[in-house]
């Protein structure tokens, strides 16, 4: 037995608002020219929220009204000042990246991962953690009690890659401080319902620990796009290239080759019962069309990819497999963009 650890952050915390943000931009540009190149960022804090980052597109898009509509959506003020800083993407990038050459949009290393934990394949005590995430969005929306911002975290107690119970699971949640005795409990409540689905039990609950928790938002604390890509993955489960994902068009491999990535791991998965997980690593060269390498390691050892996978990983052919102009992005920056 030993203990581990992974956290969420829920989608009005600051950093995932930024993601929102960004993505929500990237669907705007992308639904009307989807040869839009974009590479956005957004910085919230303290009555502002200022856009940066490049985009080449004919699409016109309202930045001001697309930020405060997303901030209205998380539950914030939309009374913030919108700075818009973006430029054009660099004519040295589009000349790897154009249609004709349909390079990859940098250079990096993505991973993808699977477990056989549920139907999800995903690691259970992740799966926990995004559907409370979920539900306390609902829970804040309907009762004024409780605020937007908030994270949560479990420390497991696991057998190998099992989890088997749950040591502490601690949730930070903003409120209006008003009766918490009561608002503690209704979330304890929907914890032991969520687990329950898994059996999976709670020892001890850590309930905002430093006793109060009024202050949040950008108000609290400030917000920036690509902050929490661990919690955007496997929560740490599993590594992390190192790219973020929000804001970023398909040409941009740290987005598409990291859903590539988990494909390949689940379809792994669902082909040979004897694995348990797999990890998966694509790597690029901006410019170039196929990864540079493919590395895939099971707990029973490693696979060597044929050819055959390496052509399915070029750019051209990732966007195609996967849809890529037709996902909503923002939907994916909500909660992590590996979900059941």
């Amino acid at each position: 037995m030993k203990y581990y650890s992974n956290e969420i952050v829920f989608r009005s915390h600051p950093d995932k608002v930024c993601d929102q943000i960004s993505d929500a931009l990237l669907d705007a540009y992308l639904k009307e020219d989807r040869n839009s190149r974009c590479g956005i960022e957004a910085v919230g804090g303290k009555n502002k929220i200022f856009i940066t980052g490049e985009v080449t597109s004919k699409t016109k898009v309202n930045i001001e009204k697309i930020v405060k509509r997303v901030l209205k959506d998380v539950g914030y003020s939309t009374n913030y000042e919108i700075i818009n800083n973006l430029g054009v993407q660099s004519i040295d990038i589009a000349r790897g990246t154009n249609n004709e050459v349909g390079g990859a949009g940098d250079n990096g290393m993505m991973f993808g991962y699977a477990i056989r934990d549920n139907k999800y394949f995903l690691p259970t005590a992740m799966v926990i953690l995004q559907e409370f995430s979920k539900e306390y969005d609902k829970l804040r929306k309907k009762d004024k009690r409780f605020l937007p911002d908030g994270k949560a975290q479990i420390t497991g107690i696991y057998d190998d890659k099992k989890l088997k119970k749950i040591k502490t699971f601690t949730i930070c949640y903003q409120n209006t401080e008003e009766e918490r005795n009561i608002t503690d409990e209704v979330l304890k409540e929907i914890v032991k319902k969520i687990c329950s689905k898994y059996n999976i039990e709670i020892e001890e609950f850590l309930i905002n620990p430093t006793g109060r928790f009024e202050i949040g938002g950008f108000e609290g604390d400030a917000g920036l796009t690509g902050r929490k890509i661990v919690v955007d993955t496997y929560q740490s489960f599993a590594p992390v290239g190192g790219g973020a994902f929000s804001g970023k068009d398909p040409t941009k491999v740290d987005r598409t080759g990291a859903y590539k990535a988990r494909e390949i791991a689940k379809k792994i998965l669902k082909e040979n019962k004897k694995y348990y997980w797999c990890e998966v690593q694509l790597s690029y060269a901006i410019g170039k069309q196929e990864p540079l390498a493919i590395y895939i390691h099971t707990d029973k050892g490693d696979i060597i990819p044929n050819q055959e996978l390496y052509r399915e990983c070029s750019l051209k052919n990732m966007i195609k497999d996967l849809d890529m102009y037709n996902i909503k992005y923002e939907e994916k920056a909500k909660y992590g963009h590996f979900t059941k």
